[in-house]
């Protein structure tokens, strides 16, 4: 049986650690994690990631499609989905009149995304702990990271410490870089870029994950010496 992939995608073995900064190691876990809320809150809020526990758990067997062209195949994730999250702990917290329509999750790495209310309430979105039955690594988003199989990996937020909810969309990467990221992210779609077609963007985004890999291996190099 053929492999289904969207358009674009390449499928590899294993999974790859991913992200901008591979020269550097994953940021550490801290001894009591927490994810921060705010934006249209009443109040600031800092859940313990081990409040987490006190909602339905599922299980999402799902690809993970990086911009740059690869995909790993049949990951099983397990951890709570966001619409639970939000209807238990995000609703009951927002002001009166509050109408959230744009999400931003940050990362301990530093990265973040925008994301639309609707995408981060479908099917198969997570927040998740757990990667094939174990704990996460540093590598994949440790302690909790945002999964969201049919968005590109960009909007997957790893090591999530943050969720900023808003009634417009904040800026959040300049619209004007060269890899200007889509605001959807839908692979299906092939939403890479935010003008520009995804056919058309496709070798540039390789390229630069050439570029990473390298820096990557060479600050491996100087870690192990």
């Amino acid at each position: 049986m053929t492999l289904r992939l969207p358009p674009g995608q390449r499928a590899v073995g294993g999974f790859p650690r991913f992200g901008k900064d591979l020269k550097n190691p994953p940021p550490p876990v801290p001894a009591d994690p927490v994810i921060e809320l705010g934006g249209a809150l009443t109040e600031d809020v800092t859940l313990s990631v081990a409040e987490l526990g006190k909602l339905p758990r599922r299980e999402v067997r799902a690809d993970f499609h990086c911009v740059a062209g690869w995909s790993a195949t049949g990951l099983v994730w397990e951890g709570v989905a966001f619409k639970d999250f939000y209807r238990v702990l995000v609703e009951p917290r927002l002001r009166p009149g509050a109408v959230v329509s744009h999400l931003v999750f940050s990362g301990s790495d530093g990265v973040r995304a925008l994301v639309l209310l609707e995408d981060a309430l479908g099917e198969d979105v997570l927040v998740a702990e757990r990667l094939g039955g174990e704990p996460l690594t540093g590598d994949h988003g440790a302690p909790v990271r945002l999964v969201s199989p049919w968005q590109y990996g960009y909007v997957n937020i790893k090591h999530l410490c943050r969720i900023e909810f808003h009634a417009t969309a904040p800026r959040v990467t300049d619209p004007w870089s060269p890899l200007a990221a889509h605001p959807r992210a839908r692979v299906w779609k092939e939403e890479r870029h935010r003008r520009l077609p995804g056919r058309v963007v496709r070798p540039l985004y390789r390229g630069v994950v050439v570029v990473i890999r390298a820096l990557s291996a060479r600050g491996g190099s100087a870690r192990r010496g």
